[in-house]
Order: structure tokens, then sequence, then C-alpha cells
């Protein structure tokens, strides 16, 4: 991305009208019809999370122990029983 200068391409009218808003300011105009990708999405980040949180549920399900996670996968305790409530929710919906 480049830094452009308004009265280089703008309409004089435009330019005008802008300036009621904003002035000396850098501005950044969005392209038509893109959306961003989501935190994780095009690295694979999101997908590797994901299979993580689900496996730290089979196994709460199955019988590991909260601080039997917590050993194995080295995340809080807070964090290993978020995922586990966040999965249990997710799975139940699923169901529905």
């Amino acid at each position: 991305m480049s830094y452009k200068n308004g009265k280089d391409f703008l309409p004089p009218s435009l330019l005008k009208e802008l300036q009621n808003y904003i002035q000396g300011e850098l501005v950044y105009i969005p392209k038509i019809g893109q959306t961003r990708a989501g935190w994780g999405e095009n690295n694979g980040t999101r997908k590797l999370i994901e299979k993580r949180n689900r496996e730290i549920y089979q196994m709460y399900k199955s019988g590991t122990t909260v601080v039997e996670l917590i050993q194995r996968f080295h995340l809080s305790e807070d964090s290993i029983r978020k995922i586990i409530v966040k999965t249990r929710e997710l799975v139940q919906n699923v169901a529905k």
C-alpha cells in the first residue's frame, strides 16, 4: 500500500468535500467487496487450535484430569476450563 496525494487524482469537488471531514491526515480506503480473513485462517493456525481444543475436550470426557491436561498442553487451568466449556457448547449445538 502506497501513499497518494488526493489532489493528484480526486476530482476537486470530492477533495473539497473530504476536507470538510479530515485534513492533512492519512485515510485508508478499503477495496470494494473485499473481506478480510479472520485471525489464523490463511496460515492454518485457527484449524490447529480447533483440533487441539477438540482433543482436550475428548481427553477430558475420557477421564483425563484438568491437571493432566495442564501439564500436557502447557496451558493455564483457566484456559483448559474455558476450552472444555466452549467445546462442550459447540458439540451440543451441532447435536441439535
